[in-house]
């Protein structure tokens, strides 16, 4: 738990890796949408993400970011978002202690202080700003904590909002994605504040990217996406790769297995960090 940026990667590094890969990518034939800083944890705790945006700009393909707004009140923080084409921020409650609840901020954040400078930052941001609230059942789905969301996405003005709900392996095993009829309320009182709201309220599809090296994309994407058994299949299958790969992966304990609301997801068994004393 930090809320001090520092130095992660060296952004020079990551325009030779990144160009690497789209050349992979163009080899196959694959299309692509954005580059999108989406890390292990919250990309804008790396004080080089604008240097790295700025290194990326050239490559002539829209540049995303995915913040939990957490360190939007940074100055520096906003000025690197505003960088980027394309910015998603969390918005998952307003009280105080349902927030803390769901997202575990670490304990100085002051939740007052986020909403002021994520408004701040979409007054100021020529991009595309779009949010995601993740809705919980029994923990921030009631009416009125939907109805506070939408009132504070009515001030943000996203061009998009997105509802989503738990579909992978959580953190607790009592996250649950509300019932039906929670959603589309839901769904109904947030529209009435933005104009474009998009559900996530179903597993998202099997539509993953190749390029060139299956057990490389494959390690990348469960990495930070766990992928249900079946858009593993198809991934091998359009990568003319078989299920031996998995096992192997399994065997060398760099992936394993979890069931989540009766179907099987695939993980990356990430290596723990060092810790220095």
């Amino acid at each position: 738990m930090q809320i001090t940026r520092q130095p992660f990667y060296d952004p020079k590094t990551i325009l030779t890796e990144v160009e690497k890969k789209i050349s992979k990518v163009m080899e196959v034939g694959e299309a692509i949408d954005f580059l999108t800083f989406v890390s292990d944890g919250e990309p804008t705790l790396d004080i080089n993400l604008g240097r790295a945006i700025d290194l990326l700009r050239p490559l002539g393909v829209k540049i995303a970011v995915i913040s939990n707004a957490s360190l939007i009140w940074q100055k520096s923080v906003r000025d690197d978002l505003a960088k980027a084409d394309w910015v998603s921020l969390k918005v998952d409650a307003v009280p105080k202690d349902i927030w803390r609840r769901i997202n575990r901020p670490h304990h100085d954040l002051n939740l007052a202080i986020i909403w002021e400078a994520m408004l701040r930052f979409a007054e100021e941001y020529e991009g595309e700003l779009v949010t995601e609230t993740m809705l919980v059942r029994g923990v921030n789905d009631s009416p009125d904590d939907i109805k506070k969301v939408a009132d504070l996405l009515g001030q943000l003005k996203p061009v998009k909002a997105y509802l989503s709900v738990p579909t992978r392996p959580p953190a607790e095993r009592w996250v649950y994605p509300p019932s039906e009829n929670v959603l589309n309320m839901a769904y109904q009182v947030v529209s009435k504040r933005v104009e474009d709201v998009e559900c996530l309220f179903g597993y998202e599809g099997n539509a993953f990217s190749l390029s060139g090296n299956v057990e490389e994309d494959l390690l990348n994407i469960v990495a930070v996406h766990p992928m249900q058994e079946e858009a593993v299949r198809k991934f091998l299958a359009k990568a003319g790769a078989d299920w031996a790969l998995i096992d192997n992966l399994v065997v060398q304990d760099r992936i394993f297995a979890t069931d989540y609301e009766g179907k099987k997801f695939y993980l990356r068994r990430l290596k723990k960090r060092a810790l220095t004393i």
